[in-house]
């Protein structure tokens, strides 16, 4: 009995429903937990007519033109059929009803309630009642006997009754099923069912089979059993003519028996294997009707094709071969095959001498020369998982010993094949169109506007609606050809119908931005070839067709490139110069589609981008939309709702960025996806409740959904933020892209986005030092740039974190390096002052580095006349200038040397200990030549602990052995200490004051020292970072002054030391880091006054 199953229907949203057909079979009734009883004309019917009947509907009943319904009022509603309209109350429970059908003739309704009790009612007066009582828990299903003299009803207490209408009295009682205390938490809902017309048997479902009882005996007779079928069946039917026994179970299985072979002639899966509650036989016996807990509805069509003889066939394919070929005889092809018999009923006689040649007999999993007879769900007869009664349908002549062993019939039965089945092929669709079986449907939505097609008696016709009209006005076709695809651009509408005996199947363009009068071209594909699916480009269009073939046109009609396809085309999409397409690459087995992808680059250089990788879908899903975002980044969504986005600095791999599903209130409602943008950042779609597809009438209202990373955590603060930061780098990734695809960016929206990054990765920053996560700080610095790097090692220094500090100063460098590396050779030759600035000292010309060190024996020379905390301080700008140099700090002659030697680039075969004292400090023998990497660390605590060193270094030899004299600083103008302390410790409203006013000051400056010319190149020793003193100093200059308001400059420069010398270590170790921070981050003339990540954060701007 092979039949189609159809694609199913939402019709009801997530919750029980159950179905019935009306007396002549020309509508199907559904009803379901949203109160509403829904009146269907096919399964195609686009807009079913609709009754409500109360909160929930638990079960309903037709015939006669009388609708009953079990609504959750605890009342039995009748309502006039097809009208809809009420037409009273039939009776009333203490609780809801749960279940209700008709006798045969349609005078009487029985209900099962949740207060224990049945009642048989009459139709024609509601007053004349018989109440049932005897069952200890809620009724879960009822019957009528066909003689109308009985009826059987299952309970949640484990029993299936048969009582005596009339006498109201139970005749019999089978414990059964398993207990439960309410119809919600019962293993199976157990619809009894029995047989019309003979009214011979009453069909039980129990677990995983189908018990069938003898009438007036009550004796149990015959028992139908799937060896497939795993799950508790929940309702059977029995077929109009009483011969064919249907069964669905709470695993989605769909089995038809022949009640008289005991022979399963159909068997089909749900499309999802949700549990089937609802079941229906048209009254012509041709189809089945079925609905399942999600509101769905499904038709098996086809089934009275071969019903009158399946019997039979199946009768003949059990009869035993008369000799061992036969069983591969070819005329055995038509009949059904027998992979599921037991092996001793198929295999001949065997002598004891013959076990040894049992392998070559026969394999172990039985034979299966027809694969696909049983590969076919949909087109399979299966007989093979049934036990067969071959004593019942072979001749007595042709059973003997030589063919069927007496034990045979007791053999265990197994199927086949054990292993995963393969999944369907998923159908050709066009992304954003609604399936073309809707007489009224889309045919396309996406951002540039809406196709709509429409089908029925009235009209055959195409409508085309444009988002802005300022691109084209709407327009309305004549469907004449039958168009079943279509898209639309900014450029034109692309349609294409199949094709017929009589016509090719054709692809029509309708070209409205062409400058000429004809703006309309067709071309017919080959015979035997249909288009499956098709899109536009930026001056481009393509057709993918069932010959495996990818035909690619202009916009304007030439034809250009011609390749295949590894598969069958399931959709495409295209966006400017790029087209992605998707095909089946393979078989899938267990739910799984095989689909492959494909992506083309058509512009200057023509490529392929993806060639032909998996597309990684859900787990048991299926492609439900394929496109672009706004900005050009492919993009698809699944079944399952998870949308994914190509990850182009990743690999070209595919990451998650959004799970519809996660938005859904119920199981059955979806979100319909018209498009994508990755700036906003926003996933549009139309919300579907109970179905996934939206009307066309009236015009669905779009929504707007965010996207948000699978991350884990995202509760916590941390994982917020990661999920934020992540988010915006994968959504910002097409600026790239797009640049270097030649196209204009938004450079404001850029560099917004970077900053957005920047300011999580500092809020990160410090909330793992909080947690004081001092390896993880390091990591997320690593994703830093180098400005911000410099907010995060003042955050740690401030924070007392010195070994981060430190650290993250070595990253500095590194990316000072980087940068350095980068930056081409033209620039730093033709501006030295601003390379040297960004470099931090790094990679200096030669005459640079003549200057600086003329400036830095300058400076040694007055640096005897300052305290111990002064010289130290003063030190560390020395040790810096050396270093930028690339020379000892420490080496003799270093002012005077008469070579020049030529800067070397920092080693970076290890990294320094900053903290560590060098043995060779005070060698003043060190050769000048040799390069070492010194840190301005090093220098700072060795002056500390031998201030013979220091003093060493400013190149006076005679005091070698004295200890330093610590004095307040003399009040002496016009010296080179006094004049750079004050310029270095200004206000920075001083360095705006107009050159006039400065030009004094330096005059002064060159009356004293008497230099040569000045140069350009000087300019850079004031462009030094300040040291620890000053910087202390600019901070604490206005609570100096608040203190003493009196004193005068050299006053306040007098107490700033005195006070400076007081701190503790910790303090000035921590002034003298922040120096080397700035220094390595490449910020020289920033001072900040407060440490917070707001004002951090600020500073980005």
């Amino acid at each position: 009995m092979p039949c189609e199953r159809k694609t199913m229907r939402y019709g009801h949203s997530e919750g029980h429903t159950d179905v019935c057909f009306d007396d002549t079979g020309k509508y199907i009734v559904t009803c379901g937990s949203d109160g509403d009883v829904r009146i269907w004309e096919s399964l195609d019917d686009d807009d079913p007519k609709s009754i409500n009947v109360g909160e929930k509907a638990y079960s309903l009943a037709l015939k006669n033109g009388k609708l009953v319904t079990a609504a959750s009022n605890n009342t039995v509603q009748i309502h006039t059929f097809p009208e809809g309209d009420p037409d009273g109350i039939l009776t009333r429970f203490t609780t809801n009803a749960t279940h209700i059908t008709y006798n045969s003739s349609g005078s009487r309704v029985a209900a099962g309630s949740s207060d224990f009790m049945v009642k048989v009612v009459e139709m024609s007066d509601s007053s004349q009642q018989k109440t049932l009582r005897g069952h200890n828990a809620p009724v879960l299903s009822v019957t009528f006997d066909p003689k109308d003299e009985f009826l059987a009803s299952a309970s949640c207490d484990g029993s299936v009754a048969v009582w005596k209408i009339e006498e109201q009295t139970q005749v019999i009682s089978w414990p059964l099923l398993q207990k439960s205390n309410d119809v919600i938490n019962a293993k199976s809902l157990c619809r009894l069912a029995w047989q019309p017309k003979a009214a011979k048997l009453l069909a039980v479902p129990v677990e995983t089979t189908v018990q069938l009882y003898q009438r007036d005996s009550w004796a149990h007779v015959n028992t139908l059993s799937d060896d497939l079928g795993t799950q508790a069946i929940n309702v059977v039917a029995w077929s109009p003519c009483g011969k064919f026994l249907a069964a669905g179970s709470i695993g989605g299985l769909l089995t038809v028996w022949d009640v008289e072979s005991k022979l399963c002639v159909e068997r089909q899966t749900h499309e999802k294997g949700y549990t089937v509650c609802g079941l229906a036989w048209h009254p012509s016996g041709g189809q089945i009707a079925y609905t399942d807990t999600e509101g769905c509805l499904g038709v098996l069509d086809g089934l009275s094709s071969s019903s009158s003889s399946s019997s039979t066939t199946a009768a003949k394919s059990t009869k035993a071969p008369a000799s061992y070929d036969d069983l591969f005889d070819d005329d055995d092809d038509d009949r059904p095959m027998d992979e599921g018999v037991s092996e001793g009923a198929r295999s001949p006689a065997k002598n004891p001498g013959d076990e040894d040649d049992d392998d070559d007999l026969m394999p172990a999993t039985g034979r299966a020369r027809n694969r696909s007879a049983f590969l076919d769900d949909e087109n399979s007869l299966d007989t093979g998982s049934l036990k067969l009664g071959l004593d019942k349908f072979v001749d007595d002549d042709d059973v003997g010993s030589a063919i069927v062993p007496p034990a045979a019939a007791a053999a265990p039965l197994r199927p086949v094949y054990d292993g995963p089945m393969p999944t369907p092929p998923q159908k050709a669709f066009q992304p954003g169109s609604t399936p073309a079986h809707l007489m009224h449907r889309f045919m396309m939505w996406n951002s540039v506007g809406i196709v709509r097609g429409y089908n029925d008696d009235q009209d055959n016709a195409i409508d085309v609606e444009f988002h802005d009209t300022a691109v084209h006005h709407a327009m309305h076709l004549t469907n004449s050809l039958g168009h079943t695809v279509a898209d639309l651009s900014q450029e034109a509408v692309l349609l294409a119908c199949p094709g017929t005996d009589e016509l090719a199947s054709k692809l029509q363009c309708l070209h409205f931005s062409s400058w000429d009068t004809n703006k309309e071209w067709m071309v017919d594909l080959p015979k035997g070839e249909d288009v499956r699916a098709l899109c536009l480009g930026q001056g481009w269009a393509a057709a993918a067709t069932s010959a495996l073939m990818l035909r690619l046109f202009s916009i304007g009609g030439v034809q250009r490139e011609l390749f295949s396809l590894p598969g069958p085309v399931v959709c495409m999409a295209g966006h400017g110069e790029q087209l992605l397409v998707v095909y089946h690459r393979g078989t899938g087995f267990d739910g799984e589609q095989a689909l492959g992808v494909q992506l083309l680059q058509f512009g200057h250089k023509r490529r392929q981008v993806i060639h032909g990788e998996p597309l990684p879908l859900s787990r048991r899903s299926h492609l439900s939309w394929l496109g672009f975002t706004a900005e050009g980044t492919p993009c698809f969504i699944d079944s399952e709702g998870v949308v994914r986005l190509l990850n182009r600095s990743l690999g070209n791999m595919w990451t998650p960025v959004c799970n519809t599903r996660d938005n859904c209130k119920g199981k059955s409602d979806h979100y319909w996806v018209v498009g994508v943008h990755e700036n906003p950042q926003q996933l549009r779609c139309i919300p579907c409740k109970g179905s996934r597809y939206p009307p066309t009438l009236p015009r669905p209202a779009v929504a707007i959904l965010p996207f948000k990373l699978p991350l884990c955590q995202t509760t916590t603060e941390k994982g917020q933020m990661e999920e934020q930061y992540w988010r915006s780098v994968l959504l910002h990734n097409h600026y790239g892209f797009l640049s270097s695809s030649g196209y204009e960016i938004d450079e404001e929206g850029q560099s917004q986005a970077q900053k957005e990054q920047q300011e999580l990765l500092m809020k990160m920053f410090a909330l793992s030092c909080k947690l004081e996560r001092e390896f993880r700080c390091v990591e997320l610095a690593e994703l830093m740039t180098q400005n911000v790097v410099t907010l995060a090692i003042r955050y740690a220094s401030r924070s007392r974190r010195m070994a981060l500090a430190q650290r993250l100063s070595d990253l500095a460098l590194e990316k000072a390096n980087q940068l350095q590396g980068e930056e081409p050779q033209e620039e730093e030759e033709e501006e030295p002052l601003q390379y040297t600035r960004r470099n931090t000292g790094y990679g200096q010309s030669s005459s640079e580095l003549g200057t600086d060190r003329q400036h830095s024996s300058h400076r040694r020379a007055q640096e005897e006349e300052v305290d111990e905390e002064e010289g130290q301080e003063e030190h560390m700008d020395e040790g810096e200038v050396a270093e930028r140099q690339g020379l000892n700090p420490f080496a003799k002659g270093t002012a005077a040397s008469p070579e020049k030697p030529s800067p070397k680039p920092v080693s970076k075969e290890g990294r320094v200990n900053p903290f560590k004292v060098s043995s060779g400090l005070g060698r003043p023998g060190s050769a000048g030549g040799q390069h070492r990497v010194t840190n301005v660390l090093d220098s700072m605590i060795s002056s500390s602990r031998k201030p013979t060193a220091l003093l060493s270094s400013s190149g006076s030899t005679g005091k070698l052995n004295k200890t330093p004299v610590l004095k307040p600083l003399a009040p002496r103008p016009k010296t080179k200490t006094q004049s750079t302390l004050l310029h270095m410790s200004a206000p920075k409203a001083a360095n705006k004051k107009p050159a006039e006013e400065r030009e004094p000051a330096v005059g002064r400056l060159k009356q004293t020292e008497a230099p040569p010319p000045a140069s350009p190149a000087e300019n850079v020793d004031h462009m030094k970072p300040k040291t620890g003193f000053q910087l202390w100093l600019e901070e604490n200059r206005r609570i100096l002054l608040a203190d003493n308001p009196e004193l005068e400059e050299t006053d306040v420069i007098k107490e700033a030391m005195g006070r400076f010398r007081t701190l503790s270590a910790d303090d000035r170790l921590v002034r003298c880091l922040t120096q080397v921070c700035v220094c390595a981050s490449l910020i020289n003339t920033w001072c900040y006054d407060t440490l917070s990540v707001r004002e951090m954060i600020y500073l980005l701007d």
